[in-house]
């Protein structure tokens, strides 16, 4: 007779909705300026999951210290961006670390992780330039192997003057890795000739873009502590559902402003 009576509660418990959620990790900037924009709540955000609507939870606004992957570019023309470099280097806070690693066909560790921005402003000094740029094939290698030991968010910085050259892997295969190892980028760079390349690399992995002369018009100056205060920013958006977000994952802001949003899944 007990075994009877508790066979209807186990259906019902069997049958209740489950209370599980999944979480993104959200970045917001606004388009012109590259600012992280801070006040949104959860009635702001939009999220479609492979054409599917997906419901926002809650949004909490965290911020905190990064650990940055710098490429720069050193191919033929990558000499332009050689200041914006040092005055990226400029903004780390302590405890923060980077590492550089020059690109053209090919990338290559020039300075490992350190807080020392002595060691970083050499290591920058020191570049040589040359050959094309292969803008994928470095991110992958990047993130590929250059994050085994890390204590803060993970980022990578991909400074370049916007020329891409033929790179074997693909968009597609430098999202997916970065998704698997939590890298997010942040690609910035001067002429817009791969905008739309760099655009969807920072949108699918949770990262911002940031054109340089865009910038300089919106009478933003140096650019350096603008683009550091919006990797150490972001929103952990929680949706209802236990699920694996698809590669067609899009994060809309609902206000006029011309917004950048950008996801990365999280545990």
């Amino acid at each position: 007779m007990r075994i009877r009576n508790a066979v209807p509660l186990i259906l019902a418990l069997l049958a209740a909705p489950s209370f599980c959620s999944t979480k993104l990790m959200v970045t917001v900037t606004e388009q012109k300026t590259g600012r992280p924009v801070e006040d949104l709540k959860a009635q702001d955000f939009s999220v479609l999951d492979d054409r599917t609507a997906r419901q926002v939870e809650s949004v909490e606004v965290a911020s905190g210290l990064v650990d940055i992957m710098l490429l720069l570019d050193t191919s033929l023309v990558g000499g332009m961006v050689q200041p914006l470099a040092s005055n990226l280097i400029a903004q780390l806070q302590e405890k923060e670390q980077m590492a550089i690693v020059s690109f053209h066909s090919s990338a290559d560790l020039i300075q490992d992780f350190t807080s020392s921005k002595q060691l970083l402003a050499a290591a920058i000094n020191g570049v040589k330039y040359g050959n094309t740029p292969h803008v994928l094939d470095s991110l992958y290698a990047a993130i590929g192997d250059g994050f085994q030991i890390s204590a803060f968010r993970r980022v990578v910085l991909l400074l370049t003057t916007g020329l891409e050259g033929p790179s074997r892997v693909t968009e597609r295969d430098v999202v997916r890795l970065a998704r698997k190892n939590t890298v997010s980028i942040f690609p910035i760079y001067v002429v817009g000739s791969e905008r739309s390349l760099f655009e969807q690399l920072a949108r699918q992995t949770g990262g911002a873009s940031f054109r340089v002369t865009d910038m300089k018009r919106a009478g933003m100056g140096q650019p350096g502590p603008v683009i550091l205060g919006a990797l150490r920013k972001h929103y952990v958006v929680t949706i209802s559902g236990n699920f694996e977000p698809s590669e067609r994952l899009k994060v809309t802001v609902n206000r006029p402003d011309k917004l950048s949003a950008s996801a990365m899944p999280v545990d």
